[in-house]
This record gives structure tokens, C-alpha cells and sequence, in this order.
């Protein structure tokens, strides 16, 4: 006879890597928001574009600027969906390239950019167009160059610092949309809206205040964990719930001085 090992019930966390009510509700958004694809006119010289739109894009908190390049090859227009930096607007010009000018909206190789300058929009590999500080306010700056290595040190909207190839774009300024958090939702119905938008993620009902069936935390006579809420990263599906592989636990203390 074959014997298997019944564990309790598929929780959510398993749930939701299947999919299913869990996918990202994408049907209304407007597009990726990347930098124009990398091309010879930008590593030599600079391609001017024009910002035709700024729009919003549902689930996402920074508005998009829709850009039009003319073709470098063609006869035709090229358009360009990227995330909006502050003070951008319609009909603003944007030059894209090495010897573009120092201006807010537009984009250069890191390594023609001073150290101190406020960036977004930024490369983590040389033409992925676009991967770091995207969200609604946020900005990137450039700590140091290392011209030997040909890399440059950045500091992220987190505060961590991270060391780039200087040939990585990036556009100059701030991401549009900042303060959004300020304001308080107030109301449940401005958060179901607001994650409805997003994805299924939201209520978010506690562990503790489950059954002993349906989670780890559940159960007994008081809410309460009753074990660890460290939990090992090798730990199966069902039981990996809490903070996970945590290097360490509680409030943080006084920042320590990072030396760059």
C-alpha cells in the first residue's frame, strides 16, 4: 500500500503562485514604459523627440509621457512610452543621447552626468531601457565615477548603493507624481479601488486570525504566533510564512555610516 502524507489545507501563499484570481489586471494599461531602444545616433550624437501625451496608466502611480522620435533610418515616426519625470510637459523637446544637454527630461549615459545629479528612469545593463527608480517620486543619484573601470556608483531610492557600466541611460530628474502617499486613503473603498487596479492583494487577512487548517499561525485561544516568525529559506510550501530567511528581527536601530 502506498502511503501519503496529508499536510492541511493548500494556503494562500501557495495559492497564488498558480495564478488564477491572483494575475496582475492588466487589461487596461497602457503599455511598458521603456527608454527608446539604444542606437547608434544616441551612442555618438543625441536624437531629438517630442512629448506628444501625458497620460495615466491604471495600477501604476507615476504618469507616462508618450514621446515621438523620428526614425533614424526611415520615413517615419518612432514612439516611445516612458515613465513622466516632474515638470515635463506636452510639446516639451527631448534629446536623447552622449551629447545631449544637461536638462531635466533628458537622457544621457551616466557617465556625462556630474556626481550629485538627480536621475531616474535608470539602466541596470547597458540598453535594457530602463529598469531602476520608476515609481511616483522617486530618484536615483549619482554618487561616484570610476573612469578606469569604466563603472559608476549610484544610490537607489532604498539607499542601497550599486555600481553600474557608466555607458547604463538614465533620464535627469525626479519621478512625477510624488506626495502620493501622503494623503491618506481614509476608507476601505478607496483601498479596494486603489488595488483593484493592481491585483487581487487586498484585504489581507492575518495568519493568527486563521484556523489552525488554513495557516501556520492559526489557531489557539489567544491570537497569537506560538512559535518563531523566523523561518528558514529550505522551509516546504505550506509552512514558509512569516519573515523568511530574516538577517535579523524588530525595529532598526541608529543607521550606521556607510563610507563610499
Amino acid at each position: 500500500p502506498t502511503f501519503r502524507f496529508v499536510m492541511g489545507r493548500v494556503i494562500r501563499g501557495q495559492r497564488k503562485g498558480a495564478g488564477g484570481i491572483f494575475k496582475s489586471h492588466t487589461h487596461h494599461r497602457k503599455g511598458a514604459s521603456k527608454l527608446r531602444p539604444l542606437d547608434f545616433g544616441e551612442r555618438r550624437g543625441y536624437v531629438r523627440g517630442v512629448v506628444r501625451e501625458i497620460i495615466h496608466d491604471p495600477g501604476r502611480g507615476a504618469p507616462l509621457a508618450r514621446v515621438e522620435f523620428r526614425h533614424t533610418y526611415k520615413f517615419r515616426k518612432q514612439k516611445s512610452l516612458v515613465v513622466a519625470c516632474e515638470g515635463m510637459h506636452t510639446g516639451q523637446f527631448i534629446y536623447c543621447g552622449a551629447k545631449a544637454k544637461l536638462a531635466v527630461g533628458n537622457v544621457l549615459p551616466v557617465s556625462a552626468m556630474p556626481e550629485g545629479s538627480i536621475i531616474c528612469n535608470v539602466e541596470s545593463r547597458v540598453g535594457d531601457r530602463g529598469t531602476l527608480a520608476k515609481a511616483s517620486g522617486n530618484y536615483a543619484s549619482v554618487v561616484s565615477h570610476n573612469r578606469d573601470a569604466g563603472t559608476t556608483r549610484l544610490r537607489l531610492p532604498s539607499g542601497a548603493k550599486k555600481i553600474v557600466q557608466s555607458d547604463c541611460r538614465a533620464m535627469l530628474g525626479v519621478v512625477a507624481g510624488g506626495g502620493r502617499i501622503d494623503k491618506p486613503l481614509l476608507k476601505a473603498g478607496n483601498a479596494y479601488h486603489k488595488y483593484k487596479a493592481k491585483r487581487h492583494s487586498w484585504p489581507k487577512v492575518r495568519g493568527v486570525a486563521m484556523n489552525p487548517v488554513e495557516h501556520p499561525h492559526g489557531g489557539g485561544n489567544h491570537q497569537h504566533i506560538g512559535k518563531p516568525s523566523t523561518i528558514s529559506r529550505q522551509a516546504p510550501p505550506g509552512r514558509k510564512v512569516g519573515l523568511i530567511a530574516a538577517r535579523r528581527t524588530g525595529p532598526k536601530g541608529r543607521p550606521k555610516t556607510v563610507r563610499d
